[in-house]
């Protein structure tokens, strides 16, 4: 594994943990002055530009190269929570500043995800993709368990206003990792060099897509990723809540199956940093899938809360599996000049279309109960596995890597 990796690896973890401080600090801010209708208000906000401009997001990481979005996303973070740390520790920011900071956030948030997720093929050495997902995926697990925690020690120690310098040096330190990181040049072929350079933002977003559509690999992949998404996103969210106040495990039973997930997840991502080869690997990865969507559905079912975390456990293992090979397939296919794109379409379906089940989800547990909902989410992300059956390149699919 070459040094742009290691450099970039760490300056992702500090980014992931500065995103983690910064949101739990803007919450705590925001119920400090406001209802609860209101610190929804302010924690949703980010949420609406992410979701428009993701796919422009894509268009600018592949015509002007996603190192200098990265760069510039966190440059822009750093600077923004920087003045609002200095903002909450002179005085009481009102809501609207709150909510403007979290629309700038999810702003460049819809650059910065991207960018990043067109980074690894540029920067992994000849047959590292696999490694190189597979150590993202274990960094982004430890990320996202570590900023609640240094967010708290910070606010206990200095309130909020610690909590987003703490957040904003972290933006710093991650810009200052990426800045001797090098890209490796784009392959010259279809889709690479001055046309699609010289194309329009709304012309290469159109061939962007249309590319995704007609490949034989791709496109399955997404669409499968999506249905999964859409399946299994509500139970592991708004499900467990609901799970947990049903069946009496509390908020320490939400926990501890959302911990054992976490950690068989995790598991399986470092699993896929040390195996040498993943043969018939698109196969692999629609087993995964059935077996991962199987677990989920299942926790419904389950009798007892030790169950629930065997379940998750399994369900975290298979599912670590199941996206690290599915994000390899996908990125090892694309063309490089599609990589922005590309990536904006996977991070679009995570956090763009799969919260907009969550409603839905709610209603539907209100009206036929539990689990019925837990299973037909299940039954849904298994038909992704169908849609990934379905293609003679995903079932060949091999990744090999030294």
């Amino acid at each position: 594994m070459n040094r742009n990796v290691w450099r970039w690896l760490a300056a992702y973890a500090a980014s992931l943990v500065g995103d983690g401080i910064y949101f739990l600090a803007l919450g705590w801010t925001a119920a400090q002055s406001a209802g609860p209708a209101q610190v929804g208000l302010v924690m949703a906000a980010g949420a609406v530009p992410r979701a428009l401009l993701m796919l422009g997001g894509g268009v600018i990481a592949d015509r002007f190269g996603p190192r200098p979005v990265v760069i510039s996303s966190d440059a822009v973070r750093c600077a923004v929570i920087l003045a609002l740390a200095a903002l909450v520790a002179l005085t009481s920011p009102g809501l609207w500043v709150l909510v403007a900071v979290a629309l700038l956030f999810g702003a460049v948030d819809a650059l910065f995800m991207p960018a990043v997720g067109a980074l690894p093929p540029r920067i992994a050495g000849p047959g590292q993709l696999v490694r190189v997902q597979g150590l993202r995926s274990l960094v982004e697990r430890v990320g996202h368990t570590a900023g609640p925690p240094v967010a708290g020690l910070a606010m206990g120690l200095g309130g909020p206003a610690a909590a987003f310098a703490v957040a904003a040096a972290l933006f710093g330190i991650s810009l200052v990792l990426l800045l001797p990181v090098r890209l490796g040049p784009l392959p010259k072929g279809p889709g690479a060099g001055g046309v699609a350079a010289a194309a329009s933002p709304w012309r290469q977003l159109r061939s962007g897509l249309a590319y995704i559509r007609h490949h034989g690999l791709i496109g399955p992949l997404i669409l499968s990723g999506t249905l999964s998404q859409l399946g299994t996103s509500a139970p592991l969210s708004v499900g467990l809540l609901l799970l947990a106040g049903e069946r009496g495990w509390g908020p320490a039973g939400i926990g501890w199956i959302v911990g054992a997930f976490g950690a068989g997840a995790a598991s399986s991502a470092l699993f896929l940093t040390l195996i040498p080869r993943v043969p018939r690997a698109g196969a692999v990865q629609n087993l995964t899938l059935v077996v991962g969507s199987a677990a989920i559905g299942a926790l419904a079912l389950a009798p007892s809360l030790g169950v629930a975390v065997g379940l998750a456990v399994a369900g975290g293992l298979v599912c670590g599996i199941c996206g690290g090979l599915a994000v390899a397939l996908i990125q090892t296919a694309t063309e490089p000049a599609y990589l922005g794109r590309v990536s904006s379409v996977m991070a679009f379906t995570a956090v763009g279309l799969a919260p907009l089940v969550y409603p839905v989800f709610g209603v539907a547990v209100e009206v036929w109960g539990i689990v019925p909902v837990f299973l037909a989410g299940g039954a849904l992300s298994m038909a992704g596995a169908v849609v990934g059956t379905s293609s003679r390149l995903v079932r060949q699919a091999e990744l090999t890597f030294a």
